[in-house]
């Protein structure tokens, strides 16, 4: 806890670039458009595993 609280305080006094700020929320909204896109059309059948799962 306490490491989480001295890297925010270094976030907070030096912030990261506006590009790596925009990459980090540009991957999250991507991760949100696929659990959307999987929730409304469902899981493809080819992505499927046959099989056993040992």
């Amino acid at each position: 806890m306490d490491r989480m609280l001295i890297k925010m305080a270094m976030w907070a006094r030096n912030p990261p670039p506006l590009w790596k700020v925009l990459l980090v929320l540009g991957v999250i909204v991507g991760c949100f458009v696929i659990v959307g896109f999987e929730k409304l059309v469902g899981w493809p059948d080819w992505l499927t595993v046959n099989g056993k799962v040992r």
